[in-house]
């Protein structure tokens, strides 16, 4: 019998060291099948990285980490909490369009302390890993009917600063145990922080270029852009559109009588008088001076002229009271087209150009034919 001995010095049989070698054998097979899978991935992550990198506007940035984050990670649900006090991230990106019925794993929390962290001025917040509670998670995972056995949530930070929570969720109860490592997630965590920072201001800066800074409405730089998407839009799908013109009757005699200050004030009073009347899907703009533009989605003209009679009556309806302790009375007229009065075979330039053309003669008319009226362009 053959006797050998292996790197300890223990004396072997030939049967024994065959034996040790293929335990050896399937050992490096092991972590070579495990260094594959962590190198794949380290792919898969490296290509989500230059994915969210590479989004340019919010929903296209929350759309790829809700649908890529939970596949390339193997979790069942991947939620974000944002800190938005008052409200302001929400808002602005829903004037720009953003439909968050899409996104309902994006919670929204008032202030630093929902978010549920160990907050000390002198360290920035760590990973909280451990068992689910769905009494004290329901807040970071607002999703019935997912059974989570696990959770991980970890703080989004920039430089220093906490701006809400990537939580992690999974079916698995060791899959977040409290003595993992965390090292991987708050990279991760503050990669996707650095893309939400980032996004959010490109939107706040976009929202701020197509606002007018009197108002809070839109500027004419937004209606000209969103008006060539509508119509566009409306010729393939063959939905009406209608655009209406709003000028203030007399309004140098406001500005006479209460200043500049108290025509601001009578300016903000209108457009939000006139909000009041519209839907969500309507966009209003202040095209400059005291004219106003309303441009309406699934309208007709017969629709619109409506709608047009109900913000006139609206503003005509009480006075305004502006903040020196003085009251006026104002009055609107109202231009109305529709898409249907314009030709179908031109470029979107040209009939965007044309639809307001036609509003802005319907108004002429309502100025010509004693004002405080509402007047649909006739041809």
């Amino acid at each position: 019998m053959e006797i050998t001995q292996n790197n300890t010095g223990k004396q072997l049989t030939q049967a024994e060291l065959a034996a040790e070698n293929q335990s050896l054998r399937a050992r490096l097979a092991y972590l070579i099948d495990q260094a594959d899978r962590n190198h794949a991935i380290m792919m898969r992550h490296q290509a989500f990285d230059l994915e969210i990198v590479g989004a340019a506007s919010f929903p296209e940035l929350i759309g790829t980490i809700f649908r890529t984050l939970p596949v390339i990670s193997d979790l069942d649900a991947v939620t974000l909490s944002l800190v938005d006090e008052g409200d302001d991230i929400r808002t602005v990106m829903e004037k720009l369009g953003v439909d968050f019925a899409a996104f309902p794993d994006l919670v929204f929390v008032p202030d630093l302390e929902s978010l549920g962290f160990e907050l000390d001025a002198g360290h920035a917040p760590k990973p909280q890993l451990g068992m689910f509670d769905a009494a004290k998670h329901r807040r970071q995972f607002p999703q019935p009917g997912v059974r989570l056995q696990s959770v991980g949530m970890v703080p989004l930070l920039r430089n220093k600063r906490l701006i809400g929570s990537l939580n992690l969720g999974s079916a698995d109860p060791a899959r977040f145990s409290p003595s993992l490592g965390t090292d991987f997630v708050e990279h991760m965590a503050s990669i996707i922080a650095i893309c939400l920072e980032n996004v959010i201001s490109n939107e706040m800066l976009k929202y701020m270029g197509l606002t007018d800074a009197l108002t809070g409405v839109f500027n004419r730089r937004y209606v000209d852009r969103r008006l060539l998407e509508e119509i566009s839009r409306a010729r393939r799908q063959s939905y009406p559109v209608s655009f209406m013109y709003i000028d203030i009757d007399h309004f140098k005699r406001v500005n006479d009588s209460v200043g500049h200050g108290g025509g601001d004030e009578v300016l903000r009073e209108v457009a939000n008088r006139i909000k009041a009347e519209l839907r969500v899907s309507d966009a209003l703009a202040r095209f400059g001076g005291e004219e106003f533009v309303v441009l309406l989605i699934d309208a007709d003209l017969d629709s619109a002229a409506y709608v047009g009679e109900r913000i006139r009556a609206g503003i005509a309806a009480s006075m305004f009271e502006l903040s020196q302790g003085v009251q006026v009375s104002i009055t609107a007229s109202v231009g109305v087209s529709s898409l249907a009065q314009v030709d179908d075979g031109g470029k979107p330039e040209v009939q965007a150009a044309r639809l307001i053309e036609l509003a802005d003669d319907a108004l002429y008319q309502a100025k010509e034919g004693g004002r405080n009226r509402v007047v649909r362009y006739a041809g």
